[in-house]
């Protein structure tokens, strides 16, 4: 199984971050998809790329959190990225109204931007959107037949939401929320609408720890390690055979990222 999503960058991996790939590779994750989130994140994600070859890739781009950062300056930083084999998307970006860390005229900017970016190199996209659907689909739309794959990252919308995903071609990422009887009910209802071939899973480490994870770790925080709960919870709810929905969701990653 692949992790579409890890923010192996974060500073809660800082003290172990090699002790995390060990315990990924022992759990049975295959490769690890590195989350980039802003320009020093992107060239930090890439540069992991290359102490755990074969194993890690990444993306490079600006979160929408991080939209106001966006300049010449950093559009040449991210596009000079992508020019590396192991960064293999162009993300996270998007949308986020939720909490307008940047306002929305900068995250269209940056996402815009972004999209182009993606179109020239010809490299799939690694997508957030939160709050802003319509919108989102709107920018997207134009650039779909000019970008070889889109994913829409940690997918946690409506019915209709998740039919205008599938309908514009986008990959699924479905992460730990599902996991979550509070809160992630209404997605686990959802996913026996998407395909066998246009699902992908996620950790989206540390954050969204499982809440239904038990032992839970003392730290709270979750890791790839943990993705095989994911797909065992998942594979339950889609009445399918874990160890198949593993190599399958793998498959999937390996496709749409390009992965040798």
């Amino acid at each position: 199984m692949f992790d579409i999503g890890v923010n192996l960058t974060s500073s809660q991996f800082a003290k172990d971050r090699e002790q995390v790939i060990i315990r990924a590779r022992q759990a049975g994750v295959t490769g690890l998809l590195v989350t980039g989130s802003n320009a020093s994140d992107s060239e930090h994600a890439a540069a992991l790329t290359t102490i755990f070859p074969d194993y890690c890739w990444s993306t490079s781009g600006v979160h929408p959190h991080e939209a106001s950062t966006w300049t010449d300056v950093v559009a040449e930083q991210i596009y000079s990225l992508t020019l590396r084999d192991k960064v293999v998307a162009v993300g996270e970006s998007g949308l986020d109204f939720n909490r307008n860390f940047s306002t929305p005229s900068q995250q269209e900017r940056a996402f815009t931007a972004q999209l182009a970016i993606a179109a020239e190199r010809s490299l799939p996209v690694f997508l957030h959107c939160r709050d802003a659907h319509s919108r989102f689909i709107s920018l997207l739309t134009p650039w779909l037949d000019k970008l070889p794959a889109a994913v829409v990252h940690c997918f946690t919308g409506t019915r209709h939401e998740l039919d205008d995903c599938l309908n514009a071609g986008l990959m699924v990422g479905i992460t730990g929320w599902v996991c979550d009887e509070r809160r992630g009910l209404e997605l686990r209802a959802l996913l026996e609408y998407i395909p066998d071939d246009r699902l992908l899973l996620e950790t989206d480490a540390p954050y969204l720890l499982p809440r239904d994870l038990h032992p839970k770790p003392a730290s709270r925080r979750n890791e790839p390690c943990f993705l095989p709960h994911i797909v065992r919870q998942v594979a339950t709810w889609r009445d399918q055979d874990a160890s198949l929905l593993g190599e399958r969701v793998d498959e999937n990653a390996r496709r749409v990222f390009r992965l040798a």
